[in-house]
C-alpha cells in the first residue's frame, strides 16, 4: 500500500480523530440518485461516469488554504487525518476508507483556494461492486445507512446574464491575445468567459448532475463543495502506481448530422491550428510527469474524441509511478497545464489576468478525490458552475478556449458558446431525457 510522504509543518486537524467504516452494499440503484435533498450544494459530491464513481454528503471535516503553497497544505492536512484515523475496511478498493473531495482554485491568489472536505457518507461503485462509506469523529464506528432519497426539483424562472465580459467584448480580447501570439510573446493563451445564471428560487445540484449524467455519459460528472460539472479532461489518475492523464485540445462544435460530422472530425484532425494547440498541451503533460515516472508513452497523434455537443483532439498519456507522489501532488505538478493556461504557462498566466477581467476561481482548476493511500482521480474544472456563495439560487458558468496564432475571434466566441451548452441546457425544465 502506497503512503503518504511526511509533510513538513503539516497543520493538524481539530478535535477527535476521523473513524470511518466502509462495508459491501447490495445494488442500492444509480448512484446519483442516492444524493438527499439539501438546502446548501456545498453538502453534496459527486464524481460519477458511466454510472461508477463515488456520491457522498455531509460535512464530517474539512480543510482550505490559499496562496502558493495551497497543494502543499492541503495534502498535509490530509496526512495528518489519515494518519490518525481508525478505519474498518472490508471492500479494499480504490475509493473506500476515508475519501476526501477536493477542488483547487486556479490561481494561487484567488479567495476559492484550496479545498478538502471529508463527507459523512460515502457510497461507491465500481466493477459490479458496490459500497458505503461513512465518516464521524466520535469514538465509536459509525452504521453506514443509505436513505430513499426523494426526485430533484427542477429549477424554477431560470435567466442568464453576461458576465465580466460580452461576448463581443470577449472577441476583442480574442484579438488582442493574438496579435501577443503573432507578435512572438507567447505562443498559446487560453482565455475564459463566464456567465451569470439566476433563479426564482435555490437550484437542485442533483438536477444538474442528472441531466449531465444523462447526456454526457463519456464524461466525469462532479460536485465538490458547490462546484458542478461534467469534465471531459482527467487531469490525472493514480491508482496501484499507474498514472494516466487525458489531454484534450483542439475542439469543434457537433451538428447532429452524422455524416457531417464524420467530416467535421476529419478536418478536425487535419486542422494545424488544433493539432497545434493540442502538440502544446500533450508537450506540457509529458513535461510535468516525467519526474515522477520511471517509463511513459505518449502516443505521436491524437485521436477525436466525440461528446455530445463538441469533438476534441485527445491523447492519453500514461507512466508508472517512480516516487511516493500521491494523486493531489501529482495534479499540482500539471496545474496549469496548457490546456488551461497556454506556452509559456508563466507569460500566458500574466496574459490571462490582463484580458479576462475576472477571477476564475475553482474554474480550469483541479476537482476529484483522494483516499487514505494517496490514489485518486483528478480532473480539470470544466464545462461547469459554481454556485454564489451563500446564494442557491445564482451561479456562475465558465467556458474557454486555447487561442493561437490561427485563431479567429467570432470563432472562438461560437467554440465558447458550445462549452456552455451542457450547464445551460442542464438548467433548463424540459424532460429528463438524452439528446
Amino acid at each position: 500500500m502506497t503512503s503518504l510522504p511526511t509533510p513538513q509543518h503539516a497543520p493538524r486537524p481539530h478535535g477527535s480523530p476521523v473513524v470511518a467504516r466502509t462495508v459491501a452494499l447490495h445494488d442500492p440503484g444509480l448512484l446519483l440518485s442516492l444524493l438527499p435533498d439539501r438546502t446548501d450544494p456545498t453538502e453534496l459530491f459527486s464524481w460519477v461516469r458511466r454510472g461508477e464513481g463515488l456520491v457522498g454528503w455531509g460535512r464530517a471535516l474539512e480543510f482550505t488554504a490559499h496562496g502558493p503553497d495551497r497543494f502543499e497544505r492541503a495534502e498535509a492536512w490530509w496526512r495528518d487525518v489519515v494518519d490518525g484515523a481508525v478505519v474498518r475496511n472490508e471492500v479494499s478498493l480504490p475509493g473506500t476508507g476515508p475519501v476526501a473531495f477536493g477542488s483547487i482554485s486556479y490561481a494561487a491568489g484567488s479567495p476559492a483556494g484550496a479545498t478538502l472536505v471529508v463527507p459523512e457518507v460515502v457510497v461507491g461503485a465500481r466493477d459490479g461492486q458496490w459500497w458505503v462509506t461513512t465518516i464521524g469523529t466520535g469514538d465509536e464506528l459509525p452504521t453506514p445507512v443509505v436513505p430513499r432519497q426523494s426526485q430533484p426539483r427542477e429549477p424554477e424562472g431560470v435567466a442568464f446574464a453576461d458576465g465580466a465580459l460580452a461576448p463581443a467584448a470577449w472577441a476583442g480580447a480574442v484579438e488582442r491575445a493574438v496579435e501577443r501570439i503573432t507578435g512572438g510573446t507567447l505562443d498559446k493563451v487560453v482565455l475564459a468567459r463566464d456567465l451569470r445564471v439566476s433563479a426564482e428560487a435555490p437550484i437542485d445540484p442533483r438536477w444538474l448532475l442528472t441531466r449531465l449524467a444523462e447526456r454526457y455519459d463519456t464524461t466525469w460528472v462532479f460536485a465538490v463543495d458547490g462546484l458542478v460539472g461534467a469534465t471531459p479532461e482527467m487531469l490525472v489518475r493514480l491508482e496501484k502506481g499507474l498514472v494516466t492523464s487525458r489531454v484534450l485540445a483542439g475542439t469543434i462544435r457537433r451538428t447532429g448530422d452524422d455524416e457531417h460530422d464524420l467530416a467535421l472530425a476529419a478536418s478536425l484532425a487535419r486542422s494545424s491550428k488544433d493539432l497545434e494547440e493540442h502538440e502544446y498541451a500533450v508537450r506540457s503533460v509529458a513535461d510535468a510527469l516525467r519526474p515522477h515516472c520511471s517509463s511513459m508513452n505518449v502516443p505521436e497523434a491524437p485521436f477525436v474524441l466525440h461528446l455530445s455537443n463538441v469533438m476534441h483532439l485527445a491523447t492519453d498519456v500514461a507512466g508508472v509511478l517512480a516516487d511516493r507522489a500521491t494523486s493531489l501532488t501529482l495534479a499540482a505538478s500539471l496545474h496549469p497545464s496548457a490546456a488551461v493556461c497556454g506556452t509559456p504557462s508563466a507569460v500566458a498566466d500574466d496574459l490571462i489576468t490582463e484580458l479576462e477581467g475576472m477571477d476564475r476561481g475553482r474554474y480550469a482548476g483541479p476537482v476529484g478525490w483522494m483516499d487514505s493511500t494517496g490514489d485518486g482521480e483528478w480532473g480539470i474544472a470544466l464545462r461547469c458552475g459554481a454556485f454564489e456563495p451563500d446564494d442557491a439560487s445564482a451561479m456562475r458558468l465558465f467556458a474557454g478556449c486555447g487561442i493561437v496564432a490561427g485563431s479567429d475571434p467570432d470563432s472562438e466566441v461560437a467554440e465558447s458558446d458550445a462549452k456552455l451548452v451542457p450547464m445551460r441546457d442542464a438548467l433548463t425544465t424540459d424532460s429528463l431525457t438524452a439528446d
